[in-house]
């Protein structure tokens, strides 16, 4: 998308069909012309103002509320007009010509918060928020994507790039002025500003990732042998009745996906075709559908059969698992255990019926805990893969700016990309003046 123009843009700001109310919203740096053509004269500002929609012949299109906001104290930076009418698609798409036709054009998808971003009334992290908040599917996705539209998650970067520039101008000085003796500066306080940008990186990527798992959400397989219950463990999961379920062996021929959620973390739930040595050309098919599903798990539920323990069979599948991908080892059929269960490893393993439901609870807890949620976590604010990358850069600068103390050039080129990574997050990344930074922060050479 290009720079903002001068172009007037227009657009219906409300879901598409039919609602009680419907609004068209315009922004532009002179609505004047536009609003007298529509409403007979531009309305005060900020207040509400009950009229009608004029079409060019001056008949009504429609009576509403028209609300006027001065730029720069709106949504975009610039004027905005917003016509608050009925929800009909023909009465929204009359009063959107209408616009048209008097100099507006059509705004491009995301147009609207694109210019609020480029006049400076949002950064990067916020606008992305924007999209987030009105995409949240739970009631923790709309708190974390309203804390980031606040400005929390750019807050929590600006402070590190703040600190960051402190701590490269003690650096840069010692680099560019070693004749004013700046070296003598305190080593103790240089190491202890980068341990402190370290650890409040460390706990904003923490908090990122809460919040990308809150957006994305995880990819969960089930995969075992036939009539381990893995289609009845999705039912009882999902609490619909999703797959087929049956005694006979290779029931479950292709991928079923489901999505649930747990404490608002979204979860898509896979089942997958029993893995076995088959003969029917239908099976083995879902079965390579198998194999190639669980190379995109995000962690992977082994179902076995609790009455017969871990099989031969079985550890041919552990062993064909990706070992890069997480699993928990899951034995079903509980129920029918005549005596204790065999003791398992609690973090990688339990014990559930699907039949009854015993065990379910647990079993959901560990499928968060496996996930990386964290219930406790406060503050979660939400993130997207950009984020957590550039995060992960800075402290990957940050760890090698540590090793490469002895050497400032070194040490200095590591803090300089590190800040370079975060500003990438808020999209305020610019040419490096950190000279004038030095001379308006620092006083030097007296």
């Amino acid at each position: 998308m290009s720079l903002p123009s001068a172009d007037t843009i227009a657009a219906v700001a409300t879901a598409q069909g039919r609602g009680g109310v419907g609004v068209v919203r315009i922004s532009g740096h002179d609505l004047k012309t536009l609003a007298c053509g529509i409403l007979g004269s531009l309305p005060k500002a900020r207040h509400a103002t009950f009229t009608n929609f004029l079409d060019d012949k001056g008949d009504t299109i429609d009576q509403g509320i028209a609300l006027y906001f001065a730029a720069p104290h709106s949504y975009t930076g610039e004027h905005v007009l917003e016509l608050q009418g009925h929800g009909g698609p023909a009465v929204l798409n009359m009063l959107l010509q209408r616009c048209v036709d008097l100099g507006a054009r059509l705004a491009q998808p995301g147009e609207f918060t694109f210019r609020a971003y480029s006049n400076n009334k949002m950064d990067l992290a916020q606008a992305e928020s924007v999209a987030d908040l009105i995409d949240a599917n739970s009631t923790e996705a709309a708190r974390s994507a309203l804390r980031s539209l606040s400005g929390e998650f750019s807050s929590a970067i600006h402070e590190m790039v703040d600190a960051l520039i402190q701590l490269r101008m003690l650096v840069e000085a010692m680099l560019d002025f070693p004749e004013e003796e700046v070296d003598r500066l305190d080593v103790g306080r240089r190491d202890s500003m980068l341990e402190d940008i370290r650890e409040q990186l460390q706990h904003t990527l923490d908090t990122a990732k809460q919040g990308s798992l809150l957006r994305e959400g995880a990819h969960i397989v089930i995969a075992g042998q036939p009539n381990v219950g893995k289609s009845s463990l999705l039912n009882k999961l999902s609490g619909e009745e999703v797959a087929l379920v049956s005694e006979i062996p290779g029931t479950t021929r292709d991928v079923i996906r489901q999505a649930i959620q747990l404490q608002g973390v979204p979860l898509y739930i896979i089942d997958t075709a029993g893995l076995r040595e088959s003969e029917d050309v239908v099976e083995n098919m879902g079965i390579k559908r198998t194999h190639q599903t669980l190379h995109l798990a995000d962690l992977i539920l082994l179902i076995l059969d609790a009455s017969k323990g871990i099989t031969f069979q079985d550890r041919i599948i552990l062993e064909a698992l990706p070992a890069e991908i997480p699993r928990l080892l899951v034995f079903n059929k509980q129920d029918l255990l005549s005596g204790e269960a065999a003791p398992v490893a609690k973090d990688q393993s339990t014990y559930v019926s699907a039949k009854t439901g015993a065990g379910l609870e647990e079993l959901r807890a560990m499928l968060l805990k496996a996930v990386g949620w964290r219930a406790q976590e406060s503050g979660v604010f939400m993130a997207r893969e950009r984020h957590l990358r550039a995060l992960q850069e800075a402290h990957s600068h940050l760890s090698l700016a540590k090793v490469v103390l002895a050497s400032p050039e070194l040490f200095a080129e590591e803090l300089r990309l590190a800040q370079r990574s975060l500003s990438e997050i808020t999209g305020e990344f610019t040419p490096d003046d950190l000279l004038g930074e030095i001379f308006s922060r620092f006083c030097i050479g007296k």
